[in-house]
């Protein structure tokens, strides 16, 4: 069974009544998908409502409305809402658009009018909708935490509780993880701070400006941020604590060639070695402060991995050792979905576990070689990460399909078109990765395992490139890894490493980023060519949705749109 924090129970009991006033809520959700000021005509006092002001007379109501109200955003349950879970939004844009998976066409299934086989082309345009969905999603959280931040100053004018700093903190860490993302997905982006910003008054900021205010935000959080491993239940239970804040400085110190680079088509990269952060009073070069970072997870701890690596990914898998930060799943508590292993069942498959299935996502070309699947070398995480073969239900009885013959997925049969093809239906090695909880919901989607978004391993991962790239051995951190799965072990060489990031973190959605990193983004695979022009790089930003554009002709499309 699992234990929720009190304050979160509270907040969800009460949010209906006084959290955020529909109205409120309207304007917050306009003003963050246009970045307009607030007009007066927006402005409106609903009589069966409490107004704002008279939700923020306590600390706890402070927490309650400028805290903990911004988690609810953090999973989702509709189209390009959330971090991961849903569909057509980050996840998917840092899925589908690598070499790691892809979403056949299937006669008349997953066409979709071009969507899916667009984003594995790389061919999806400045009009796409998804891609404009998932920028109105990330501001939106950007602006509600700059009103957030703005009600806690103003409360802190009159009152001086404790906890104000680190409330503070928390919002601002929660800002610049938002802004992390939309500096990764779209480059240059505009930097707001202000609920109230005039149109007029938006521009955009460099990439590398936007990295180092997320970077500076971070580190000034950090201290006033509690120490609590926010995965594990209690009153820090999916909120972003001390470690949170260490993987993503962490993170932003592996990527600072990519982030501190203005001009990604230009065909050069600033060196990391010539990257410098102050860290703790110390000067030291981009792969020390990964280093440095992955090393405070230790002093935090998290400083082993999980035995079994599929126990990170298990039905109440809030006893992770090695989680660090989750998207909190219940079927009766929250509303977020995890739509992954919905979409990749097959329709019988899913209904052996009497759920439902859309038959889509699957393994790539690719990524089957990388597992070496059907070789003496297979890495052993392939049969914990997809299903492939013939398929069973939970009793281990063999599932078969409408005519009676047994469900086989074809792994090696998988394309971007298969429609009219005798393994229409069934090819593709699909996603297995997370516990079937026979207990879901909502099709399967509503389910107790958490979903998971960052965790120790990618810190071992990531603390061994960075020993590498600085001219050292990253062999031990590596191994430490593979160890864990009994994986034989392996030279740390930047090929093994992006490898063994594909192996540990399959469907977790690095991999964009990690290719993007290694400078293989853009370059030809299976059933993918390599747009004209895409050589350069530009594709590795998305463009700025045109419609944003239309609305604010300050905003300059990125190269190559």
């Amino acid at each position: 069974m699992k234990r929720y924090m009190k304050n979160r129970n509270q907040f969800l009991q009460i949010s209906k009544q006084i959290i955020y006033p529909s109205r409120i809520l309207l304007f917050f959700l306009v003003t963050s998908l246009t970045l307009f000021s607030c007009d007066k005509f927006l402005q409106e006092n609903p009589k069966d409502k409490l107004p704002e002001e008279d939700v923020y007379n306590t600390i706890s109501e402070v927490y309650l409305n400028a805290v903990a109200s911004l988690y609810t955003y953090v999973g989702g349950y509709s189209d390009s809402q959330g971090l991961q879970g849903t569909g057509r939004g980050v996840y998917d844009l840092n899925t589908f658009t690598s070499d790691e998976a892809i979403i056949p066409t299937r006669g008349g299934d997953w066409y979709d009018g071009g969507f899916w086989q667009g984003l594995y082309l790389h061919d999806w345009g400045v009009e796409n909708d998804a891609i404009q969905a998932t920028w109105e999603y990330l501001y939106k959280v950007v602006m509600l935490s700059n009103k957030s931040l703005e009600r806690i100053d103003k409360f802190a004018e009159t009152h001086s509780a404790t906890e104000l700093p680190a409330y503070r903190a928390e919002v601002r860490a929660m800002r610049a993880m938002y802004y992390y993302y939309l500096m990764d997905l779209f480059g240059r982006i505009p930097l707001v701070q202000s609920s109230s910003v005039a149109m007029k008054e938006v521009v955009q900021s460099e990439r590398k400006t936007v990295f180092e205010f997320v970077f500076k935000e971070l580190q000034e959080a950090a201290p006033l941020l509690s120490d609590a491993h926010s995965n594990q239940s209690g009153p820090y239970y999916g909120r972003i604590t001390r470690p949170v804040v260490t993987f993503l400085l962490a993170k932003l110190a592996l990527n600072s060639e990519v982030y501190t680079d203005n001009d990604w088509t230009d065909g050069q990269r600033p060196d990391g070695k010539n990257i410098k952060f102050s860290v703790n009073g110390n000067e030291l070069n981009a792969w020390e402060t990964v280093i440095y970072y992955c090393d405070q997870l230790k002093t935090l701890g998290y400083n082993e991995l999980e035995p079994k690596y599929e126990t990170n990914f298990s039905i109440f898998n809030e006893s992770s050792i090695e989680n660090i930060f989750t998207i909190p799943m219940n079927k009766t508590l929250y509303t977020n979905q995890m739509q992954y292993l919905f979409r990749s069942r097959h329709y019988n498959h899913a209904k052996a576990y009497g759920l439902s299935g859309e038959n889509g996502p699957s393994a790539t070309i690719e990524a089957l070689e990388t597992f070496g699947y059907e070789t003496a070398e297979q890495d052993p995480r392939f049969d914990i990460c997809y299903f492939a073969g013939v398929v069973r239900d939970l009793k281990g009885n063999i599932i078969k399909l409408d005519d009676g013959t047994v469900l086989e997925y074809l792994p090696w049969k998988v394309a971007l078109d298969i429609t009219d093809t005798p393994h229409e239906q069934t090819a593709g090695a699909r996603m297995k990765k997370y516990e079937v909880d026979p207990t879901a919901t909502k099709d399967g989607k509503l389910m107790e395992n958490d979903i998971v978004l960052f965790r120790y391993a990618d810190a071992l991962l990531m603390k061994s490139e960075a020993k590498v790239r600085n001219g050292a051995s990253g062999d031990e951190e590596l191994n430490e890894v593979r160890s864990r799965v009994n994986a034989s072990s392996r030279p740390a060489t930047l090929e093994n490493i992006l490898a063994e990031r594909q192996l540990e973190l399959a469907w977790e959605g690095w991999r964009r980023q990690d290719l993007v990193r290694f400078g293989k983004f853009t370059r030809a695979y299976s059933s993918r060519p390599q747009l004209p022009d895409e050589g350069n790089g530009y594709t590795t930003v998305f463009p700025i949705p045109e419609k944003i554009r239309v609305m604010n002709t300050k905003l300059k499309q990125n190269p190559g749109y």
